[in-house]
């Protein structure tokens, strides 16, 4: 069952701007990853369906969450079926992510008060997605769809709030630029998490880094 509620979780993701992305098979990497994010000032993090078991891995960070980092929302993401939706619910899920937008999905969600951010590319997907109860959509995939398709839907629909995923960089420059553009928050994967500083353990690079683009979104929203 949830640990926090759909009021609670939603509150986390937009005050801290910032949604980091990651997988591993390893569930003690995932743990240091998850720890590193949260002494980093992230308090919403989601864990991909990327592999066979994920699910078990998920399920052993989601009891670590609770125990080392209390105030830390730990989501499902590339969830595209209501079934695995089902099952990551079931294995603690704050919030259920996928790259497309499943109307099973949203029902799934709907009936545990569970946000489901679902993947749009057009603003006819979020249009639907919002009708569905979806009070966050992604737009996906980020670098594609660029500023220009937030700016262009924000004008007509003022009350949409989009988490920009894919290829998203921890730069002060790209995140402004995503900030400025109106996006609720940013969802960030393996430009966070580089693939040389996991295998070395560089926990502290993770941390910095964390606090580093929480300070560009902060700098984002003061000048704006």
């Amino acid at each position: 069952m949830a640990k926090f509620d759909k009021i609670a979780v939603l509150g986390k993701i937009g005050s801290t701007g910032m949604v980091p992305v990651f997988y591993h098979r390893d569930a003690e990497i995932a743990k240091h990853v998850l720890k590193a994010c949260y002494e980093g000032g992230v308090r919403a993090f989601e864990f991909t369906n990327r592999g066979d078991f994920a699910h078990e891995v998920f399920a052993d960070i989601v009891q670590y969450a609770a125990r080392e980092c209390p105030e830390m929302a730990v989501g499902a993401g590339s969830i595209v079926d209501a079934a695995t939706a089902a099952l990551y619910i079931q294995c603690g899920a704050d919030f259920v992510v996928g790259p497309l937008f499943n109307p099973e999905v949203a029902r799934i969600c709907n009936r545990r008060l569970i946000p489901y951010i679902p993947g749009c590319g057009t603003v006819t997907e979020v249009g639907y997605a919002q009708e569905a109860g979806c009070d966050v959509c992604k737009i996906f995939p980020g670098d594609v769809l660029g500023t220009g398709l937030v700016k262009g839907l924000l004008a007509p629909m003022l009350w949409s709030k989009l988490m920009v995923t894919g290829g998203v960089e921890p730069t002060s420059e790209n995140i402004t630029s995503w900030m400025k553009a109106g996006v609720f928050c940013v969802g960030m994967g393996s430009k966070l998490f580089p693939k040389d500083k996991i295998a070395e353990k560089d926990w502290v690079y993770i941390t910095q880094a964390c606090r580093e683009v929480l300070s560009f979104i902060t700098r984002s929203k003061v000048s704006s």
